[in-house]
């Protein structure tokens, strides 16, 4: 296994980047609610118009309306809050932190959604972040898709398995799979176990978490699945009964449809990040925050960044260097700091990978599929840079 960047000085590439945070989140902090608030607006703007033209008739534009709407809740407003991007700004309502966004009764108003905030909370923000590109993280898809990988199919087979796997990968695979994780972990709490040495396991077998024959399923179906149907499917299109039969069923044709539709858009904007063969994948955790600020980097792929609209339709996870670098920033951070961490790493000789979210779904695929690989590469802890300080005095 190489060592990716054997010539990297780890201490100064590291002290840049906290100089730079440090700068850009006094530079924010007097917009960044602002900021995130024009953003739930705009969300919302799309969530009430797609719904008002909704019960006219089944129809792509209502549909692709409360689509917009719903990804940009996930990816904007319930993705920074809980990584606590508003938390160390003074005057936020708790309701606007990571302390009582979509806590308890708050979820069915903040973000009621597919995705229990608790369990999302968990495998993102913890298992994700800070295990990124290790056997740790659920979301490296090269591990997760390895059925699909070592197929024997054609590859038009694979293709339209993942095609399937895009429209429908929220609630089929994201939402089962963050929700069997957390109960995993609260399960090891109760009996006091310490965690495993090497690594949490995040295999997860969704057909027992789909089945509502053992514990596992019946707690999914009682915290997710039913709650969700029963609001979001039946009782959201029956308040338009008093127009008519016709327009409950165009509501809940729509609804269907804006489901599907956001399946996909998140599929693109949310899969590719981490996945393409010149990104990185490692076999151990980081040492310490220099590490792991390379590890970040080097697994992390940013798409087009710019312009309201642009980052918008991105989620803002077209700053994903930027995110996974500083998570617990405001999206408006990424907006300023991007062009400066790029040429952070440019003066330290780290790739910082940036492409098109097209140019990395093709990439994805090529990885979902088998046709190429991740790369599997060293980075140097800190017991291993030691020697080298030593032997430059």
């Amino acid at each position: 296994m190489a060592d990716a960047l054997p010539a990297l000085d780890y201490a100064g590439f590291a002290r840049e980047l906290d100089a730079l945070r440090v700068e850009v989140e006094a530079d924010v902090a007097g917009e960044a609610r602002a900021h995130l608030r024009g953003q739930a607006r705009w969300g919302s703007a799309f969530t009430l118009l797609g719904y008002a033209t909704s019960w006219i008739a089944p129809n792509p534009f209502s549909a692709a309306l409360i689509s917009l709407g719903m990804t940009s809740r996930w990816t904007i407003v319930a993705h920074h809050t809980s990584h606590r991007a508003l938390d160390r700004l003074p005057d936020v309502p708790p309701a606007e932190t990571s302390r009582g966004f979509a806590k308890g009764a708050r979820r069915w108003f903040d973000w009621f959604d597919w995705l229990d905030p608790e369990a999302w909370d968990y495998e993102h923000n913890k298992l994700h972040h800070y295990h990124t590109g290790e056997l740790s993280d659920p979301d490296l898809v090269e591990e997760q898709v390895q059925r699909i990988r070592v197929s024997t199919k054609p590859q038009w087979v694979k293709l339209l398995v993942v095609a399937i796997y895009a429209f429908t990968w929220k609630f089929a695979y994201y939402a089962p799979n963050t929700h069997a994780l957390l109960r995993r972990e609260k399960k090891r709490r109760e009996e006091r176990r310490p965690p495993d040495t090497a690594g949490v396991h995040t295999d997860v077998d969704l057909t027992r978490v789909w089945s509502p024959f053992n514990a596992d399923g019946r707690a999914f179906w009682r915290d997710v699945v039913a709650p969700y149907i029963l609001l979001r499917m039946v009782l959201l299109p029956a308040l338009f009964l008093p127009i008519s039969a016709w327009a409950a069923f165009s509501v809940a044709a729509n609804t269907v449809m804006a489901e599907l539709l956001t399946g996909l858009h998140t599929f693109i904007v949310v899969v590719p990040n981490h996945a393409g063969d010149d990104m990185h994948r490692f076999d151990r955790p980081p040492s310490d925050r220099a590490e792991f600020y390379v590890r970040q980097v080097l697994g992390s792929v940013n798409f087009r960044t710019g312009g309201a609209v642009n980052d918008f339709l991105h989620g803002f996870l077209n700053y994903q260097i930027e995110h996974h670098l500083w998570p617990d920033l405001p999206p408006l951070a990424y907006q300023k700091a991007a062009t400066r961490v790029r040429a952070i790493c440019a003066r330290h000789g780290v790739p910082y990978v940036q492409e098109g979210v097209f140019t990395r779904v093709r990439k994805l695929l090529d990885i979902m599929t088998g046709r190429t690989s991740m790369i599997v590469s060293e980075t140097r802890g800190k017991n291993d840079r030691e020697p080298v300080a030593q032997s430059a005095k």
